[in-house]
Parts: C-alpha cells; structure tokens; sequence
C-alpha cells in the first residue's frame, strides 16, 4: 500500500529547513579546523598503493568535536618502535558545506582520488590541539536517512603518522609548522663561510713529565694585586724536582678606580706542571721597574691537567670576545678544572690557560671549544626548502632557523647524514629558496623537539648491555 499522501515524509523545504539549523549550531558548537586533501603523486600500480603523497591545499571549515570528554584512542603507549601517540577522535561537518565549499575546488583533479566526499586518508588540522589528524573513516549516514536526506560526515581520525614522503605546504605558516612536531628533527650549529671552530687535545699532567709522582700547581691564589703597573708583570715560579715538569703562568691586569696604572686582576696558568712535593714559591716581578706590591701563593693539585694542545686554531673568533671552553667533569671528590680560551689577532684560538687545573681526575676528560659567532648574517634559510651537504650530499627539508643562535632544525635526511664541517647550502633564489651557505659546526642525534625521544640515552645504555664492536653478541654469524 503506498505511503499516505497527505503527510509530505520530507519535503525538500523540510529538508532545507534541517540542513540551515545544522549549519547554524555547527557554527554555534563547533570548533574551527583545516581540512588538507591528499594528492596522489606516486601510486603503486600493482599494489595500488600510495607511495607519495602531498597537502598543498587547505580549506577552512567548522568540526563539531563529538568527544567532549576527551580523545579516544589508547593515548601515549611504549611499543619496540618508541614512543608512538594514539589518540583518536570523531569530527562532524556539514554535507552541503563540504560540497559547495571544498567539492568544487578539487573537481578537475586529476592528482585527487575522491572530491565528492570526505576521503580516508585526507588530514584535518585541529588548532585547537595544534595536532595533525589523519581521516581513517568516512561515515556519511548518520544519521540514518532523516527525513529522507543525508546531512552530516563523521569522520573517524587519527593523530597522523607523516610519512618521509608526504609533502606538507599549504602557505598556512601554524599548519605547516606544526608538521615538524610529528616527524624527527636533527638540529645543527652553524657557522659563517669563513668561521672554522678551534680544536684542542688534552693530557694528565702526569702523563706527560718523567715522572709519576708529586702533584701540579692547579691555581695561584691572589694575596695582594699590586698597583702602577703599566705592562703585565712577569710571574715565575721555582723550577719542579728533578724529572718533574715546570709550571707556568701569566698575569691578567684590571684598571682600578682611584689607582694610578693598572693591577693584577687574576693569575692564568699556561701550564700546571708535575711533580711538586711542596707549593712552588711565586714571584711577581715587573717588566720596566714601574708597579709592584703584587704577593700570590701557588695550590697544588693531584690529578691536575697538563697544558692543553691547540690542534686547530679555527677561524673567525673576535679577540674581545673569547669562546667558551667547556671541560669535562672531575670524578666525584674532585675538582673540575675551568680555563679560557686566548684568541689571536687572526681570529684564531692561540693557546688555552687555566683558571683552575683541576684534582682528582684518573683519565683525560673531554675538552671542546665554542664555535665562532662572528659576521653578519647575508642569507637566511627559509622554511621548508631543501638544504644540501655539499661534501657529502646528503639533503634535507627546513623545519627552523634561528639567525640570533645560527641553528638550524631540518628533517627527512637523506643518508649519509650531515657531517661537521661541511657547508650546507640553500636551494637557491632562482628555484625559490635561500643562497644561504654556512658550515656545519655541531649535530645532534637527538631530537630535542620530541619530549619522548631519548635516542642518545638509550644508545649509550645499550652500548653498556650489548658490546657490537668485539663480536655478534647473538652469535657467529
């Protein structure tokens, strides 16, 4: 028997009249998104697989969020692949307004699977979360059939897991941005074309004398600085024993309020020397016979550092503004040694002096010296370009750079991987990128973006359990 006709069982003014009240509490209730299309670059056609992909579109739109107490999903989990976030979530979004507003636009492409609807695989930006969702199920009759008509997606999603092949770059600065929280980032200090960083090696002090007993002079303690010194005094110190090591030191001078000349600010050794049973005596005697008062005693350390070695003087640093030199720690007990670098009028790092020697170390620590933070900066690398090693070749997409620090984040590295001293260069201006060229001072593996990532941690513990170096731990083969 067919339907009664005097009841209109969805007329399509009732149906337009649903519609216009959906719209309207989607604007009221919802929150704002950006829906990215996938375009297909690279298929598969055996498996008809996705092998490269991009999202260079961006179309804003309202998403009524259906998980109002939260995301879905099983959260942050631990798997053998690290750290991985699984949060999920639903988004409703209006039928007519996914057709008349983003359907047109993607109609006429080829490189597009699916404009008529919503389709899997598509990203939806949440701002809200600055967090990256991937579509993993379109459903389009919920519900079911009201009034004889359709009017809503729900769409199933996932936070994104970006493959190195997927190409992000919609021109939204916050969308793209936020891609590089969802992908490992290697960060590398810069420095400028003609900037190399100084290096230096470093010994015991009781490695490199004759003899193994008696101790260094680790600093020289100050009694008195003098005054009327017009050129830095000469500081000796009592020769060691014999097969013992000398040490040495130079004086720092200061000007000082209400004095006449200059005294001494500090007293700097250039070497701690070996093998002293008693404190050296210190003489402070001035160059022209103008200035004295000066009085400093000398303190003695075991398992004091030898002078170090200047193996490469770098280039580019500034005379008034010395690197830092950071050495590594004493054990516990001892003391660690501190030193500041002396810099030539070459832009070179001429020698190495210690302000503290320091005691109780057992096995040369490690010793490195700040990269150069000279010139002015030309070019800049600019977001999401393709940099490359020129030594190695090796290339790799912008995440940031910093122009105050001179670092750089990028991602997707191709191997071999960057290398230190290598210079990285821009795309170029003629292909709209940088001419950006700066030489590669330090690299780090781990990804200090990703507040999971411990990659260094847990490769130095895994190197304690599992030693690859001798032999296969697992066996001969």
């Amino acid at each position: 028997m067919p339907l009664n006709s005097y009841f209109l069982q969805g007329s399509p003014t009732e149906q337009r009249l649903v519609q216009d009240l959906i719209n309207e509490q989607l604007k009221m209730y919802g929150q704002d998104i950006v829906y990215l299309p996938r375009n297909v670059i690279n298929k598969n056609t055996i498996l008809r697989e996705i092998t490269a992909s991009g999202f260079d579109d961006s179309f804003r739109l309202e998403a009524y969020l259906l998980n109002y107490q939260g995301f879905e999903g099983s959260g942050d989990i631990l798997s053998k692949f690290g750290v991985q976030s699984t949060d999920a979530v639903t988004f409703i979004i209006s039928k007519e307004r996914y057709e008349d507003f983003i359907s047109p636009m993607l109609a006429d492409r080829n490189e597009i699977v699916l404009s008529t609807r919503p389709q899997e695989g598509d990203l939806i930006y949440f701002p809200l979360d600055n967090t990256m969702f991937e579509i993993k199920y379109v459903e389009g009759k919920k519900p079911f059939y009201q009034l004889n008509n359709l009017y809503v997606y729900q769409l199933s999603c996932e936070v994104a897991d970006l493959a190195a092949d997927d190409e992000i770059s919609t021109g939204i600065e916050a969308v793209d941005q936020s891609v590089t929280d969802f992908v490992f980032t290697t960060t590398m200090t810069m420095v400028g074309v003609a900037a190399s960083s100084a290096t230096t090696t470093i010994q015991l002090a009781k490695d490199v004398a004759a003899t193994n007993t008696g101790n260094s002079v680790g600093l020289i303690d100050l009694i008195n600085d003098g005054t009327g010194y017009t050129a830095p005094p000469l500081i000796r110190i009592s020769k060691a024993p014999s097969e013992g090591l000398d040490a040495t030191a130079v004086a720092i001078m200061t000007s000082r309020t209400g004095q006449v000349g200059q005294s001494i600010d500090s007293i700097q050794v250039t070497n701690p020397g070996f093998g002293y049973t008693v404190p050296p005596v210190i003489t402070i005697r001035s160059q022209n016979a103008v200035g004295g008062g000066g009085i400093a005693t000398a303190v003695l350390s075991s398992g004091s550092l030898a002078a170090p070695t200047v193996t490469d003087g770098g280039d580019g640093y500034i005379v008034s503004e010395p690197p830092v030199v950071a050495i590594g720690t004493a054990p516990v007990g001892g003391t660690n040694a501190t030193a500041v670098a002396i810099v030539n009028t070459n832009g070179e790092v001429a020698s190495i002096r210690y302000t503290n020697a320091g005691a109780g170390y057992t096995v040369a620590p490690s010793i490195t010296i700040n990269p150069p933070d000279t010139g002015e900066v030309e070019e800049n690398y600019i977001f999401k370009e393709v940099v490359r090693g020129v030594s190695t070749g090796t290339t790799a997409i912008v995440s940031d750079w910093d122009r105050d620090t001179r670092i750089l984040e990028v991602s997707r590295i191709t191997s071999p991987g960057f290398t230190i001293g290598e210079f990285v260069v821009g795309i170029g201006t003629t292909l709209n990128g940088s001419d950006a060229k700066y030489r590669v001072s330090t690299v780090s593996k781990q990804d200090d973006d990703d507040t999971f990532a411990d990659n260094e941690p847990f490769e130095t513990q895994a190197n304690s359990i599992l030693d690859f170096t001798e032999s296969n731990p697992f066996g001969e083969y």
